[in-house]
């Protein structure tokens, strides 16, 4: 990913981001002058809440694999697909174009394998075909990283075995399903020396021996024996591994998820903000109240106990809130029970 030059300040105001290794599908970095909240907050957006593209639509035409036609649905869905610049789609659910998929909001994948000979045939995900009517040229192409440029094993045919299907692609997140999922893990750390003890680590003899240190106790300070425990300290670097599937880079996983993030809260400061001109969150906030009744149970349209064998506020047994033996819990027949 191209990065434009930034003017930086000989201070920095805000958190602080250290990358220690990044390589074509990993991508660690440290996190600094920010709450754990936040840090927690950017982990778990990461891994549920950046949008990619998945199969989420499958039109079976034929299958005399061995396979049933759920199971290839599966595995289809499972495909990872190529996501750049995925906020040129729109979501299926929001689409103004169509009641159900579109080519602005959807992309188009056919797979057509018949088996002629005597050997197994495998088929695999290069045997898509992408419909060219899409958003850009890059989403919804299978993410292929094999040397051998195959992908993932669709199913296997043997001879007279056909597959043919039209594949539908949407725009989603893995808060949905796991399919549009961008990363296949995001380990989080923080306080490898456990000085603040949150972790109670468990051992037999000796935990410095039965507990190895992270790789990353190596940036930060040992404990010395004789300090003091500090009651007030909070964490303030965390660690971060993200590791994507191929259908982001791993710099646009984290990128994705910090603009998510900011978008979230935006819509926070905007619910609890508006309609009030002094920035307060006093006007038109209605916030939840019990309903419009006096101390004497007077102001109900509906009390919520009529029954359908008579009207009014009458029971099924003919008194007004009676029970079936007579009077009510609280009183004689119809009182209710305030004195």
């Amino acid at each position: 990913m191209d990065y434009e030059p930034m003017a930086m300040d000989t201070e920095a105001k805000g958190p602080l981001v250290k990358i220690t290794e990044v390589g074509s599908y990993n991508v660690d970095f440290f996190l600094e002058q920010v709450d754990l909240s936040f840090a927690n907050s950017l982990r778990r957006v990461v891994l549920a809440e950046v949008p990619t593209m998945a199969i989420d639509l499958v039109e079976i035409e034929a299958n005399t694999s061995v396979l049933a036609d759920e199971f290839i649905s599966h595995r289809l869905g499972l495909i990872p697909l190529n996501s750049k610049n995925v906020d040129d789609v729109a979501y299926s659910r929001e689409c103004d174009n169509c009641d159900n998929y579109c080519d602005q909001c959807s992309v188009t994948l056919t797979l057509h394998a018949r088996c002629t000979g005597d050997e197994i045939m495998r088929v695999y995900a290069r045997d898509l075909v992408v419909d060219p009517s899409r958003p850009n040229q890059w989403v919804g192409n299978p993410v292929i990283t094999d040397p051998e440029g195959l992908g993932t094993v669709i199913c296997k045919l043997r001879k007279g075995q056909e597959l043919r299907m039209k594949c539908i692609a949407k725009k989603g997140i893995a808060k949905e399903h796991a399919k549009w999922a961008p990363v296949a893990a995001v380990a989080f750390e923080y306080d490898p020396w456990n000085k603040l003890k949150h972790t109670d680590l468990w051992y037999e003899e000796d935990p410095a021996k039965e507990w190895p240190k992270s790789k990353y106790a190596d940036l930060e300070e040992p404990p010395q024996e004789s300090e003091p425990f500090n009651f007030d300290a909070v964490p303030d670097r965390f660690y971060f591994e993200v590791e994507s599937i191929g259908n982001l880079e791993p710099d646009a996983v984290v990128q994705q998820g910090i603009k998510v993030l900011q978008q979230k809260l935006a819509a926070v400061i905007q619910d609890l903000t508006e309609g009030d001109g002094n920035g307060g969150m006093n006007d038109n906030y209605d916030a939840p109240r019990s309903p419009d009744v006096n101390m004497n149970g007077g102001g109900w349209q509906d009390p919520g106990y009529t029954t359908p064998f008579g009207g009014g506020n009458q029971s099924a047994w003919g008194q007004g809130a009676a029970t079936p033996y007579g009077a009510t819990p609280y009183g004689q027949n119809g009182s209710n029970g305030w004195s």
